[in-house]
């Protein structure tokens, strides 16, 4: 076994890795960007060592920075992680030309899957079943064009060198067509360096399913059974479950045989993942993805391996440490990702200082993979997942009900998240039912993405049991003075009772709560009538709050005047207003486009004095290797262009104006 290992990775996955090598005594070094020299993993490492700035393709993706970095901390391999040069040939061959292991698979067997194109005529040829489309070399519009009209619409575009939903469009026509290829292929080029796309039939319902996959040097290849990731959004995964619901044992071998004669067909040797598209009785062959998989733990909760550690195995020469027939299914679990991102803005990511995080605890089936601490910043440069919560239990109704409590018990404060669209995702009765496909998110959308509802009275209770709290810890009694009525936090008052009103926003609602001090708590007037309240304090702003008859744990976080309250089950924000402020309109002026995210201007399609109709597109924005075009919100005429190709600019900039 190795003594000393590279991670070639940052994040949760850098984390994970550094945890099992930790376990099995070997030392591990961390590599990071200057955007990442106080991040957790390189404080997890037992030594870490600077590749570049913060650009990826500065830093984690300088081949020779990170040779150098191996070389110079006496590394014997390089775990690649996934992303990044986890799939890149000529990383895996500059490894072995530095006398080091590539923990993965051989160079040829990564450019075999390595092209989406050249693994379907591969697989093709072995009698793998595919989808009608279409996977030539040649890229002239005229070809694309005609072979869109041969396979027909809805028609699914997707980079051929791609992954992560990078460089995939779909068409729902003709019309869009043109439209739909240029952005694949402008993300494409600017995620893998290669915009060469392939085009493919689009099912309506499909189940995206992959199997898990293992060979040695020695020959031996297994699978670990199969993983369902239907739950996406942007075609990139947010929730991965195994088994796969209703998984026939039939089916889970024959889906298996073939994902083991794919590994065989191209001398496969590590951990790899092939995946299947399945839409009725029927599947058909994706991709394969040579490297490990973000949703690994569910296949490690399920067959109760360390999936890294066999890759180390495997890597140091070592067999497989089970075959097929020592590999049994236990029980159920699900993942899911917690992103920096904003379902109501199309997931558009976020960026921005994590104030506050709260984890559930690691017991009772649950597993927290994360690189990232309170404190830490998401930024533009990598991807926004913060963490992937892991539930598992028995069977599939026990998993799910601990990822529900996991998810109800997850606080964080920061940039816009998806947690409340995770724990959408797992009330929803169909879900529960295990009726999945990729269009779940889409076709539940109303229900899924509908906005907060209002501050119910146990958030309203909880907000003012906090702001008091804050209150008394500021306005301490005069040490020179203590019992002095003047110094006491009690609001009290000569002849009257004493009570304090709070001036609270919740959206577009203002609530004026007059909250009267009573030995032990306060009765606060609320909308729907009086309640009394008792709020015994706990640590880090934590309440074990009673009211109408109920005690109810929460915790109350203020920033500056934000105020965050977790409470049955979920996060509301709320805003302190001070009622002396002069009230003002807020918000930006119509004609302003303001940038949706923070990212890099790509094109300005347009210039001052130029008429434009309805949803004309003004630019291109790219944000963590996804482009998305910035559009006239109505007719009108371009006043000022106020950014050009190649700024970087933040969230909410003003991008340009209209009259």
């Amino acid at each position: 076994m190795f003594g000393t290992i590279l991670i070639a990775n940052r994040g949760e996955i850098a984390c994970r890795v550094i945890r099992t090598a930790r376990r099995l005594g070997i030392r591990s070094i961390a590599v990071h960007s200057d955007a990442d020299a106080g991040a957790m993993h390189a404080a997890m490492a037992d030594e870490s060592r600077r590749i570049g700035p913060a650009p990826a393709r500065e830093s984690y993706l300088r081949i020779d920075a990170i040779i150098e970095a191996a070389l110079a901390s006496g590394a014997e391999a390089i775990h690649p992680g996934y992303g990044f040069l986890s799939e890149n040939a000529e990383f895996a061959e500059a490894c072995a030309a530095a006398g080091i292991t590539f923990i993965g698979p051989p160079p040829a067997a990564i450019r075999a899957m390595g092209s989406k194109s050249a693994a379907k005529a591969l697989m093709e040829k072995a009698g793998v079943p595919l989808v009608p489309g279409y996977h030539g070399a040649d890229q002239s519009p005229d070809t694309l064009r005609h072979e869109a009209e041969r396979i027909g619409y809805p028609l699914l575009i997707k980079a051929s060198a791609g992954g992560g939903g990078k460089g995939m469009k779909v068409v729902e026509a003709a019309e869009g067509l043109e439209a739909g290829l240029a952005l694949a292929k402008g993300e494409a080029r600017s995620a893998f360096g290669d915009d060469h796309v392939l085009l493919e039939r689009y099912l309506t319902r499909p189940r995206h399913i992959e199997i898990q996959v293992f060979a040695d040097t020695r020959g031996n290849t297994v699978h670990l059974f199969e993983r369902d990731c239907s739950i996406q959004r942007r075609h990139q995964k947010v929730v991965e479950e195994a088994p796969a619901p209703g998984m026939d044992p039939a089916r889970r071998e024959a889906m298996g045989r073939a994902a083991c004669d794919a590994a065989r067909a191209i001398g496969y040797v590590g951990a790899g993942t092939v995946e299947f598209i399945a839409e009725g009785d029927s599947f058909a062959f994706m991709e394969m993805n040579t490297r490990l998989q973000v949703e690994h733990p569910v296949t490690e909760a399920i067959t109760g391996q360390d999936l890294v550690e066999w890759q180390l195995r495997v890597a140091a020469g070592q067999p497989l440490p089970l075959l097929q027939d020592g590999l049994r299914i236990q029980g159920h679990a699900i993942e899911v990702r917690l992103y920096a991102e904003d379902p109501a803005r199309d997931f558009a990511p976020s960026t921005g200082r994590i104030e506050h995080l709260r984890f559930p605890a690691e017991a009772g089936g649950i597993r927290v993979d994360t690189g990232i601490r309170e404190g830490d910043a998401v930024t533009i440069h990598y991807d926004p997942m913060i963490a992937k919560i892991i539930a598992h239990g028995p069977d599939r109704g026990a998993a799910l009900a601990r990822l529900s409590r996991a998810l109800a018990s997850t606080e964080i404060v920061g940039p816009a998240t998806n947690l409340r669209l995770l724990r959408a995702i797992a009330a929803e009765p169909e879900f529960r039912a295990g009726q999945l496909d990729t269009g779940f998110i889409a076709r539940h959308g109303e229900t899924l993405l509908a906005p907060a509802g209002a501050a119910s009275r146990t958030v309203l209770a909880a907000a003012v049991a906090g702001l008091l709290a804050e209150g008394a810890a500021r306005d301490a009694a005069d040490p020179a003075d203590p019992h002095s009525p003047w110094g006491a936090a009690t609001a009290w008052r000569l002849n009257g009772d004493g009570y304090q009103d709070f001036h609270l926003i919740d959206g577009e609602a203002r609530h004026v709560l007059r909250a009267h001090i009573l030995p032990g708590g306060f009765r606060l007037d609320l909308p729907e009538g009086a309640a009394e309240v008792t709020a015994v304090p706990g640590a880090e702003g934590s309440f074990s709050l009673r009211l109408d008859g109920r005690v109810l744990p929460a915790r109350v976080q203020r920033r500056e005047d934000r105020l965050a309250v977790f409470a049955e089950g979920s996060t509301h924000m709320l805003r302190v207003a001070d009622p002396l402020a002069p009230a003002g309109a807020e918000g930006p002026a119509a004609g302003r486009i303001l940038a949706p995210m923070p990212g890099k201007v790509l094109e300005v399609l347009v210039s001052p004095g130029q008429t434009v109709a309805r949803g004309a597109v003004l630019l291109v924005l790219e944000a963590m290797k996804v482009q998305m075009r910035i559009t006239a919100p109505a007719e009108g005429v371009v006043d000022a262009v106020l950014c050009t190709p190649g700024e970087l600019v933040e969230d909410g900039a003003e991008l340009v104006s209209m009259a």
